[in-house]
């Protein structure tokens, strides 16, 4: 399965282009630092944000349905969780919502359509000349950078939401760096290890 992604310097670049103040600078922020579904994102409330743990709870998704706005529970259990995020990312957020004016407990972060931001993304991505990636790819973006940094397949699974390993394993097992070479160097050393010991062993055996 091949997937598209930014790496953390692609992102940078993308998000140096948008107002520090705005929805979307928030918006895409989250996205790429927590790997969460573009639906789940457009449900969150700021009663899902716990800012002296840093957890963001996701409960819910969202999406427009016949002009009307859907709010719903996940598709699966799995989907149910909560996200530890970065201070700094809680801080981001915190400040974005100081600026909105009466915002209610169970009032959206973001009122707005999936279709605006695929629309902002391609704008932007235009603007800065960038690789074209998808919405859903800062998903992979996330993820791809967890690989990069060394998190287990099983803590990357938790933090998708994925109903099991094999499905995290079968979309993102191909970024793992092969560990073959590691392996063959250890049983090297083991080997000439072992070597020095017999060595030493007939050496004094001698004496």
């Amino acid at each position: 399965m091949r997937i598209d992604f930014w790496t953390l310097d692609e992102h940078q670049a993308f998000i140096k282009q948008i107002q520090p103040e705005s929805r979307y600078y928030i918006l895409f922020q989250i996205l790429y630092w927590t790997g969460m579904r573009i639906g789940e994102l457009l449900a969150l409330t700021k009663s899902d944000i716990d800012f002296r743990s840093c957890k963001i709870s996701i409960t819910k998704t969202y999406y427009r349905n016949d002009g009307q706005d859907i709010i719903t529970a996940p598709k699966t259990n799995s989907s149910i969780r909560v996200i530890e995020i970065p201070g700094f990312l809680a801080e981001e957020i915190e400040k974005y919502m100081s600026r909105i004016y009466g915002l209610k407990d169970e009032q959206r972060l973001f009122p707005i359509v999936q279709e605006a931001v695929q629309h902002k993304l391609k704008r932007e991505i235009q603007k800065g000349n960038l690789h074209k990636i998808r919405v859903h790819d800062f998903r992979h973006s996330h993820v791809a950078y967890l690989i990069h940094q060394g998190i287990e397949p099983l803590i990357i699974k938790e933090r998708l939401g994925h109903k099991d390993i094999k499905m995290t394993l079968n979309t993102y097992g191909h970024l793992y760096p092969t560990r073959q070479r590691e392996v063959a160097d250890m049983l090297d050393k083991i080997h000439v290890e072992n070597g020095k010991e017999e060595n030493g062993k007939g050496t004094n055996e001698s004496q």
